[in-house]
């Protein structure tokens, strides 16, 4: 009887209760190991925390500087399309007209009211000298444009369609020697359409071709300039 009720007491003891010092001992370390894991975990955290209200404290000052900066770069940006334009406008028209940007900054966004200024008179810009001061603005603004564009994405082709519509004959070619050299200089592949003369367009145009109505449809031709048949002699 005695023999029966040992038995009966060993095999009601549950599984992992008796463990030897050694298992014990590696349980103890693994527990260990996890804590140590833990409280790494909660320093970096208490860290990233303490930085995150450091930066929310000055958040509004970074946001402020970062907006002072970039109106200030628009200005410089915007004060060389000022003076670049007023070249231009001088050299083809001869008057003597200023183009005047007033910008106003807000929230990182910008927006940009244009005028003509004629001896501190404000003119219409849409109006200027029948269209002729809106369109040589126009030429301008979209090589600006284009300047910043990824070259590795954009090629840097510009189409003018008439630019030269509202100007008097014997300004077509200035307009032309302006478009000539801004293209030169920011490496721009310029094509212009127009209806006047093409000997307007010998001296600085690099190939011209002529398109004249027929009945058998649209003639193309390519007129040789002065400037390529002395460059084949």
């Amino acid at each position: 009887m005695q023999s029966d009720m040992t038995s009966q007491s060993d095999s009601e003891t549950e599984p992992g209760e008796l463990r030897s010092p050694m298992s014990l001992q590696r349980r103890c370390w693994k527990l260990s190991a996890v804590r140590e894991q833990k409280e790494k975990d909660q320093a970096q955290l208490k860290q990233l925390l303490q930085e995150t209200e450091q930066y929310l404290g000055i958040s509004e000052q970074v946001t402020e500087a970062l907006e002072t900066l970039s109106g200030q770069l628009f200005e410089q940006e915007l004060q060389m399309i000022q003076e670049k334009l007023t070249i231009a406008l001088q050299e083809v028209l001869e008057q003597p007209l200023k183009l005047k940007a007033v910008a106003e900054w807000k929230r990182n966004a910008a927006t940009v009211e244009f005028q003509i200024e004629r001896e501190g008179n404000t003119e219409d810009i849409m109006r200027g000298q029948g269209g002729s001061v809106a369109n040589i603005l126009s030429v301008g603004l979209r090589m600006f444009a284009l300047m910043t564009l990824d070259e590795t994405e954009h090629r840097r082709v510009l189409v003018l369609d008439e630019q030269d519509c509202w100007l008097r004959p014997d300004l077509v070619p200035r307009l032309v020697k302006i478009i000539h050299e801004a293209g030169q200089a920011l490496g721009f592949q310029i094509i212009m359409i127009s209806h006047h003369d093409p000997v307007m367009f010998e001296r600085y145009a690099d190939t011209i071709f002529q398109f004249t109505p027929s009945p058998e449809g649209v003639k193309v031709e390519r007129v040789e300039t002065d400037r390529q048949q002395q460059e084949s002699n």
